[in-house]
């Protein structure tokens, strides 16, 4: 390899050097060949360069991996896609709709029929975040979830769905698509479906047949040193949010959210993502998820008017399970039926069914919001849509 830096190298340097973030790590694969780069380092204080094993926060990459876990329990027939999900959330049994998204708490109607399992996995169950925050029954959801990015804030899991219970749906159950609180549901019913916590489920279902030896909802003391500390931008700069030794993640939490938990590594993304290109197989050829539950999972389910409505987060793009399902040359990287998600801890991660391509940004400052989206995720996009590892 020259000395000239490749696409990768020069757009994650640019970004570190413009104080963009402290460091980056980006990886580009195509079939057999993995590009990885690491720069900059993992905190504001330059403790520690990146390196190719260094972990984070990876938010809400969260989300396919437990709509990949649900799958699990659909292929082996203890989950239907169809099926209520009644059995195993009582509480959710008798939920409550708002007569419109933007009526008061208390102007309910009943639900016109039982939350399926497939609603959890499109994300269509109605409660979750629309493009209006400011709701009342957004307000409500958001006490009651505080989502993946506290995990130390997280209640049990019985707290959780009794205090969800009381907070109305958006939508009737099927009809909106709305972000994020589905993915907490996932783990929840994957936790009462099996009777063991989600963290274990996912570790010994997924990540143990998998080769992800560095996934998890923690990271325990041995393993901090190679952890990065957490940012949000402000106007004079960045502010720690969350820091290795002593931060949220430095235990395991009472409710491992399925919607944004996870710490990762590129390598273990890598892993995942390939096996859902594979069709649901692992490297060394195990069977993770038949080559059906990746169909599913990596469609788009959504209505025309539900990316319309879901725009904020979808910029017109579909959803299948767990992560958006491009559908429109929109951008360079707009490629239909790429499938992958973006985190609020700034990552992302996204494969291509058409070219085999898996690519993965992992950044430690958090997003500002659902959209417009960092340049520095764009141009990693786009380096990524021109081809090119060493190139």
């Amino acid at each position: 390899m020259s000395g000239t830096p490749t696409p990768l190298h020069a757009t994650l340097r640019r970004a570190v050097d413009a104080g963009t973030a402290p460091g980056a790590v980006g990886l580009l694969a195509h079939g057999d060949d993995v590009e990885v780069v690491a720069v900059g380092d993992v905190d504001v204080e330059g403790s520690a360069p990146m390196r190719r094993d260094t972990l984070f926060r990876v938010a809400s990459l969260t989300k396919p991996v437990t709509a990949a876990l649900v799958m699990t329990l659909v292929d082996e027939g203890r989950l239907g896609l169809k099926e209520p999900v009644d059995a195993w959330l009582p509480e959710l049994a008798k939920p409550r709709v708002l007569r419109a998204p933007d009526a008061e708490l208390g102007d309910v109607v009943p639900a016109e029929r039982a939350i399926t399992v497939e609603d959890l996995l499109t994300s269509r169950a109605g409660w979750g975040f629309p493009a209006d925050f400011s709701l009342p029954g957004v307000a409500e959801l958001f006490r009651v979830l505080p989502g993946g990015l506290h995990p130390g804030q997280m209640p049990p899991l019985d707290a959780l769905l009794a205090a969800l219970a009381e907070v109305p749906l958006l939508h009737q159950p099927g009809e909106g698509w709305l972000y994020n609180t589905c993915s907490d549901l996932q783990g929840a019913l994957v936790q009462r479906v099996t009777g063991r916590p989600a963290a274990d489920v996912m570790a010994e279902r997924l990540f143990e047949p998998l080769g992800m030896t560095d996934t998890a909802f923690h990271v325990p003391r041995a393993r901090q040193s190679r952890f990065t500390s957490m940012y949000a931008p402000t106007d004079g700069g960045l502010a720690l949010v969350d820091s290795p030794a002593d931060g949220e993640w430095s235990t395991p939490p009472a409710f491992a959210s399925g919607a944004g938990g996870l710490v990762s590594t590129v390598d273990d993304l890598l892993a995942f993502f390939r096996m859902l290109l594979a069709g649901g197989t692992a490297a060394d050829g195990r069977q993770v998820l038949t080559a059906e539950s990746v169909r599913r999972m990596t469609t788009d389910h959504t209505t025309a008017a539900q990316r319309a409505a879901g725009a904020l987060f979808l910029q017109g793009q579909g959803w299948g399970y767990g992560g958006q399902v491009d559908r429109e040359r929109a951008e360079p990287w707009n490629v239909p039926g790429r499938y992958g998600w973006v985190g609020g801890s700034g990552t992302t991660a996204h494969l291509v069914p058409a070219t085999g391509t898996v690519a993965v940004l992992l950044t430690q400052v958090m997003l500002t919001g659902p959209s417009p989206m960092p340049p520095l995720l764009e141009e990693f996009w786009r380096t990524a849509a021109a081809g090119g590892t060493r190139r």
